[in-house]
């Protein structure tokens, strides 16, 4: 396997320090930006998700979203949700100029997945491939009632204002190894404000309603058994774009990419990116 050039990503957007990294292939043949999802970071997906890449010659630009791991702002808040979407952007746009002319794929995981489908579908660029992973469309829970209107009230009068997310650990994997390290890692946190929590809900909404708007290539992963985010969501955005591709996992959790069945999860991974964009390098896996 060629070497993998790995350099440290820091940067100010909209006033706000942000951090990540570049894991680039010598000779890179297409571009990955990775998009997180809530309450955790990039550097989540060193592990798995980034070497899959960069053994098939994808160079990967990874960051932390206001609020979020290494970045600035305040744990679990932003501005509102097209700052989300601006930070999408403004990674897309250094991507392509550090490798102008290669073909560029948005991968988002969750809330990631929730932002880079509403990216390409109001519009704001134009990637050559979506992967959403575990997109948050719909979540898997009803929040209490009480919570609910408490939430809706804070947003009309302190919009600002974080509350625990109350995001059960166990939801995000059946192996017990990555929920204790999810549960111990210290950049990690389960705060999020009305601002924040909202405006994702009511995106993933809209991203059904217009599904079928986007034509660019789309790959969906979803595990069945996800407690946290509803896979029927994935499953109405993939009705209404026919020219997606939906791979259920079954009995799979929240992180597919660090569950039992992750093996599953990168063949279906591997499969779509052979179909649509043959990079030229085969992994050695």
């Amino acid at each position: 396997m060629e070497a993998v050039s790995k350099e440290r990503f820091s940067g100010m957007w909209d006033g706000i320090h942000v951090h990540g990294y570049w894991h680039t292939p010598a000779g890179p043949a297409g571009l990955v930006v990775l998009v997180h999802g809530f309450g955790e970071h990039s550097e989540r997906y060193l592990d798995g998700v980034v070497p899959f890449f960069t053994s098939r010659g994808l160079c990967c630009f990874g960051f932390d979203l206001i609020g979020h791991g290494r970045s600035g702002g305040k744990r679990g808040d932003c501005t509102g949700y097209d700052q989300l979407l601006h930070f999408v952007g403004t990674a897309c746009r250094l991507a392509r100029e550090r490798h102008p002319g290669l073909p560029l794929l948005l991968f988002g995981h969750s809330m990631g997945g929730n932002l880079v489908l509403n990216f390409a579908l109001r519009r704001m660029g134009q990637p050559e491939g979506i992967v959403a992973s575990s997109p948050y469309l719909r979540l898997a829970f009803r929040p209490p009632k009480w919570k609910w209107q408490l939430g809706k009230f804070l947003e009309r009068v302190a919009p600002h204002v974080t509350v625990p997310a109350g995001l059960d650990p166990n939801g995000i994997s059946r192996d017990p190894r990555e929920v204790a390290a999810y549960q111990k890692d210290p950049l990690i946190h389960d705060r999020i404000s009305p601002r924040y929590s909202f405006p994702v809900i009511e995106a993933g909404e809209w991203a059904l309603e217009n599904a079928s708007d986007l034509k660019t290539p789309i790959l969906i992963l979803h595990g069945t058994d996800d407690p946290i985010i509803d896979p029927q969501g994935s499953r109405i955005f993939h009705q209404k774009n026919p020219g997606s591709r939906l791979v259920e996992i079954e009995g799979g959790f929240h992180e597919l990419h660090h569950d039992l069945e992750r093996t599953a999860y990168f063949e279906a991974l591997q499969g779509w990116l052979s179909a649509n964009f043959p990079f030229g390098t085969a992994a050695e896996d």
